[in-house]
């Protein structure tokens, strides 16, 4: 499988390394290995939470097909605005087989209509202003993520990694899952309810 990871300026470092790492390690139990990719708007290097600087392997005009694309959270306001990346997040969702979101990243998500009339979750200090933003959705709090058909939310920072390990439960098995969170030495909360 081909896995982007969208990031951006101001993303929450964990939003998109859990991930990453999830995928990454599963790696060592199954066959055919996952490829995991960060993409950024631009190839340029990405200032994350805390001055964590990251290159992006892609940029949203050249990347490989996805099978599935993570948008990850943080500070996401400014993201929100950028035309190309909402509409790249829109195209992206009529091709891969999966869309998911972590912490905030289920605004752009919703801003894209991704995740119209749908049941979702985000970080749990902003499940008032993502409800009151999309009206149409129904946001539940106190969940670790939330699945609708190919689409799933998660909660903030450290519930993208119960929902990635989740997806690998998913596609691959849940002994895959299971011997992924071992290796992670990662407590995986494997229902979503909190």
């Amino acid at each position: 499988m081909n896995i982007g990871i969208y990031i951006y300026e101001n993303a929450e470092v964990l939003d998109f390394s859990g991930p990453f790492e999830v995928f990454s390690t599963a790696n060592r139990f199954i066959k055919d290995c996952n490829q995991v990719y960060l993409i950024g708007q631009t190839s340029q290097t990405i200032n994350a939470r805390g001055g964590f600087n990251v290159i992006p392997h892609f940029n949203i005009a050249e990347h490989p097909p996805l099978d599935l694309l993570i948008v990850v959270g943080g500070v996401h306001d400014q993201e929100m605005k950028k035309s190309a990346v909402i509409d790249w997040i829109s195209e992206q969702n009529e091709k891969v087989k999966y869309i998911a979101s972590v912490c905030t990243g289920a605004f752009l998500l919703a801003e894209a209509g991704v995740l119209n009339n749908l049941v979702v979750t985000t970080h749990w200090e902003d499940i008032e202003s993502l409800a009151l933003s999309y009206q149409d959705l129904t946001v539940k709090p106190n969940v670790r993520w939330i699945e609708q058909e190919r689409v799933l939310t998660s909660g903030g920072i450290s519930a993208g990694i119960d929902m990635s390990l989740y997806l690998i439960e998913k596609l691959f098995g849940k002994s895959i899952a299971l011997k992924t969170a071992k290796q992670m030495e990662f407590r995986w909360q494997q229902i979503p309810d909190e």
